[in-house]
């Protein structure tokens, strides 16, 4: 998202989508884009930059959909791009520094990754909704 690089578990991962039709849903949190009918199965966009704070990009040919299934949702995140698959290793995953850790905003990471290049943002899909919105996804989904 913007030029910062982010990462999530590939095991959390069920595809990766070019953005499909989303119809919106009247009343929902500004974050969630609407739904979807992937392959006959309703499922919620949400938009991402939005979930973390930040302002809302508009949609390219670069925009990827991450399709995810936690806690019995498929859920659709939207982020600006996807680059690659790459391995880390636990040796190269350093936790959050205290300073970071501390503030609301970091609820959703679950440290930084140590690459050749860079460093990456690693995204907690556990923690990126809360148990009541996850069951008010399912609830829209089944």
């Amino acid at each position: 998202m913007g030029n910062e690089k982010y990462g999530v578990n590939i095991s959390q991962i069920k595809e990766i989508i070019k953005p499909p039709q989303i119809t919106a849903i009247p009343n929902s949190p500004d974050f969630i884009e609407g739904v979807t009918n992937l392959r006959g199965e309703i499922t919620t966009i949400i938009n991402l930059r939005k979930r973390f704070g930040k302002e809302s990009s508009e949609t390219d040919k670069a925009t990827r959909v991450i399709v995810i299934e936690y806690n019995n949702a498929v859920i659709g995140m939207v982020v600006d791009t996807v680059n690659e698959v790459r391995y880390l290793s636990s040796k190269n995953i350093d936790e959050l520094p205290d300073i970071i850790s501390s503030r609301d905003e970091s609820k959703f990471l679950r440290g930084v990754g140590k690459l050749e290049d860079g460093l990456l943002i690693l995204i907690d899909l556990d923690k990126v909704f809360s148990e009541e919105e996850i069951e008010g996804m399912s609830i829209a989904t089944n």
